[in-house]
């Protein structure tokens, strides 16, 4: 007994060292970020990994200023709500309607949606690219309209899931006291899935707000740009006189705070809503 004890012991010490390494590694680059926002040019290359002297907040200002990061921010914001809120209505809708109407043509549809994660978006990306140019749509508006298009696949899946479990008899009960389809979409069906409703928001908003290759591709350089172009065409500029990491650190500081504030906030939701959208 005293033997197994031991070992027990041993184990819980060397998987609680193991963890602390993974944590640190993983904590690495946000620290290492967070310390070279507020120090200056001289200051970061000499010395990179100690604590800034003091927490100089005017180079945070620059960034914002000489980036122009409010009105990027501002359209990235724009961008990431009506986004998401696209993606949740439309396939939260459309994974209700499968599960209510089962059939050929909703297995089929299903299967579809779940097949189409499988593709990558560099498979499609130049014909994809190519036909909104065409239609005009190479712009803020066929950005929102890609990132609904490409977001819908596993929404769907994992509204799909959690849909299946949801009593029918709700929803007569609902229809028996007047209610009508909208009063049972918005008052019935979406509190009942508001832990998928959650997952998908967080998630799609991550890969919305970071993503740069999209709005790379659709809008460009142009006078308009999400916080993520912003900041990439402040590195190609800045490069051509010397690298700027006394506005680059800042900026890339200012870019992922509200995600990071958005996913602590809400991250609980997370492991429950993929859990009851993809196992139930």
């Amino acid at each position: 007994m005293k033997n197994m004890m031991k070992r027990m012991k041993t184990w819980g010490l060397i998987k609680y060292i193991i963890l602390t390494v993974l944590a640190l590694y993983t904590l690495f680059p946000i620290s290492f970020l967070i310390i070279n926002s507020f120090k200056s040019q001289s200051e970061i290359v000499k010395t990179p990994l100690a604590l800034p002297k003091s927490l100089d907040f005017s180079y945070i200002k620059n960034a914002i200023e000489q980036i122009d990061l409010i009105k990027s921010g501002l359209l990235t914001i724009f961008i990431t709500v009506v986004s998401v809120g696209l993606i949740v209505l439309i396939s939260s809708s459309v994974a209700w309607m499968m599960v209510r109407y089962k059939g050929k043509v909703s297995s089929i549809m299903l299967l579809f949606f779940t097949s189409s994660m499988l593709i990558p978006f560099q498979a499609v990306m130049y014909p994809l690219i190519s036909l909104f140019d065409s239609a005009g749509l190479k712009n803020m508006f066929g950005l929102i309209l890609m990132y609904g298009g490409f977001g819908l696949s596993m929404s769907i899946f994992l509204y799909h899931g959690f849909m299946k479990n949801v009593p029918l008899a709700l929803e007569e009960a609902a229809i028996i006291d007047g209610a009508s389809v909208f009063q049972v979409y918005f008052k019935v069906i979406m509190p009942l899935v508001r832990p998928t409703t959650m997952t998908v928001i967080i998630l799609n908003s991550m890969w919305v707000w970071n993503d740069y290759l999209l709005p790379f591709l659709v809008i460009g350089n142009g006078e308009v740009k999400t916080l993520t172009l912003s900041v990439y065409f402040a590195k190609i500029q800045s490069g051509q006189y010397g690298n700027a990491w006394d506005l680059i650190f800042p900026a890339v500081l200012i870019t992922i705070t509200p995600i990071i504030i958005l996913f602590l906030f809400l991250q609980k939701n997370i492991i429950s809503g993929i859990s009851d959208g993809a196992v139930k």
